[in-house]
């Protein structure tokens, strides 16, 4: 597959129009003192204003509820909550667009490929692919829409020590793109604990507001810190809650700026499942929490040989299916 991209190629008026930037607010008597708290706390835009609730919001530094109330009523002048016929939802739906997997029969199966606005998770236990579908995105992402990509940049954050730039400049040779200028496109960050994981995302929304190129946001994994920093039954209510609260900023960036945002968790035993002789003992880490955040599940295994299977779970879009694929030294691949 050949390509010329040399750098991203950005539709400077497209994007523009997807949110407001926050410093519009000073149209309405917001100070600008509050506008760079606001940036701090990783709310750029007036969208982002809307979607936080006077509780968050208090808990900035200086806000008080008269100051959060007048900021509230700020925001809704600019973008005013009301309902929408099902005709305008359908119209603003295609700004959606899908980055491709490196695999044409499991874009198939999602309808395309990894969505924008939304949330997609792959589970399954080691050596199913993964990373390698993280790191296949972070190139397709930066390829021509007619290409299945979308023509912008990505941001990673790796929570297990699994990047590597090697496996980009290989993919990036598979897709005909110059490899250095792929690798400068993505932006790394190593989280170690579940709370760096939390302040990287809401660093990622200050760079989304100011760099309208970012088409995907990657989280390999989503719940490793997780299990590290929260131990046994007596602390999962609140592992629940704190990434009940990640998961949530999750779709909000997700919505706000336009961008895919994948990632990958990981899997544990089910003695229930085997008890009822079930044919999968593996269940995602997470709960009912991770399931009802995420939009696409999609279940990775073993298949016969070097084969893998893919399984969607779960989607607003697509039927249950299940599909075939492989791991190359180009990145994710079709089985045949």
């Amino acid at each position: 597959m050949e390509s010329t991209m040399t750098e991203v190629e950005y539709d400077e008026g497209e994007e523009q129009l997807s949110f407001s930037d926050i410093e519009e607010l000073t149209a309405q008597g917001i100070g600008m003192t509050d506008i760079i708290r606001l940036k701090q706390a990783g709310i750029c835009t007036v969208q982002g204003v809307q979607m936080s609730t006077k509780r968050f919001l208090l808990k900035i530094k200086g806000f008080s509820e008269a100051k959060v109330d007048k900021l509230k009523e700020a925001a809704s002048k600019l973008c005013p909550a009301n309902f929408a016929t099902a005709m305008e939802i359908s119209q603003s739906r295609k700004r959606v667009w899908s980055i491709s997997t490196g695999s044409k029969a499991f874009d198939a199966m999602l309808g395309g490929g990894v969505q924008s606005m939304s949330i997609t998770e792959v589970f399954g236990e080691f050596r199913c692919g993964k990373t390698q579908m993280s790191h296949t995105l972070c190139v397709t992402a930066q390829l021509p829409r007619e290409m299945g990509g979308a023509e912008g940049k990505v941001a990673f954050i790796d929570t297990e020590g699994t990047f590597r730039p090697d496996r980009i400049r290989a993919i990036a040779e598979r897709f005909g793109v110059d490899a250095d200028q792929a690798m400068e496109n993505i932006i790394v960050s190593r989280a170690y604990n579940s709370e760096q994981q939390m302040d990287y995302i809401t660093k990622l929304a200050t760079i989304f507001a100011e760099d309208g190129r970012y088409r995907l946001l990657i989280v390999d994994s989503i719940m490793a810190l997780f299990r590290v920093d929260f131990s046994g039954r007596g602390e999962l209510s609140e592992r629940q809650q704190k990434l009940n609260i990640m998961l949530a900023r999750l779709n909000h960036i997700s919505e706000e700026f336009n961008v895919a945002v994948f990632v990958t968790n990981q899997v544990q035993a089910d003695p229930g499942a085997a008890l009822m002789f079930a044919s999968n003992d593996r269940k995602p880490v997470g709960g009912h929490v991770m399931a009802h955040a995420s939009a696409t599940r999609i279940l990775l295994r073993k298949g016969r040989g070097e084969e893998r299977v893919a399984k969607l779970n779960d989607s607003p879009d697509m039927p249950e299916a299940e599909c075939s694929y492989v791991i190359t030294s180009g990145g994710i691949a079709d089985a045949s």
